[in-house]
């Protein structure tokens, strides 16, 4: 089997391609401001400069609250979850957070002798994102254009 060169994307193609980023940006605001509200926290504004977008896999915003209070807000192919701002100095520091939290709740989950099948998933789930959350901290190139 040959392998074939990869051709550059047509300007049609990347036109796609940036509405479908924007689409899915779009549907993962909602959750996180849907999670807040489920959690009894009004959402007031994004602060977008320190909101970072991991598309299609992971988002990681930053929102202010009528509450006073500041928030990291995780959504995409992973669990929808927050932490007050102070638990974490930047987007990158917010996905280290939420990466050893779910390590956590998954051994407490599994400890309590979880028969049930589907707190089994659950568990499994939240080591297997909490891991790919985590690489996506550890990898430097991502990071590269961050200020230090």
């Amino acid at each position: 089997m040959e392998q074939q060169e990869k051709k550059p994307l047509t300007a049609k193609e990347q036109v796609i391609t940036d509405e479908q980023r924007m689409q899915w940006q779009r549907e993962c605001f909602q959750a996180a401001q849907k999670h807040l509200a489920e959690k009894g926290i009004m959402p007031k504004s994004v602060v977008d400069k320190d909101s970072r977008f991991l598309a299609p896999l992971c988002a990681m915003w930053k929102f202010k609250a009528q509450n006073g209070k500041t928030y990291w807000v995780v959504t995409g192919r992973l669990p929808t979850d927050h932490a007050e701002v102070s638990a974490a100095t930047d987007a990158r520091d917010a996905m280290r957070y939420f990466s050893l939290q779910w390590q956590l709740k998954a051994d407490q989950i599994m400890s309590t002798g979880a028969r049930d099948k589907t707190q089994v998933d659950f568990a499994n789930l939240l080591i297997n994102r909490a891991h790919g959350l985590y690489e996506m901290y550890d990898n430097e190139p991502l990071w590269a254009n961050e200020p230090k």
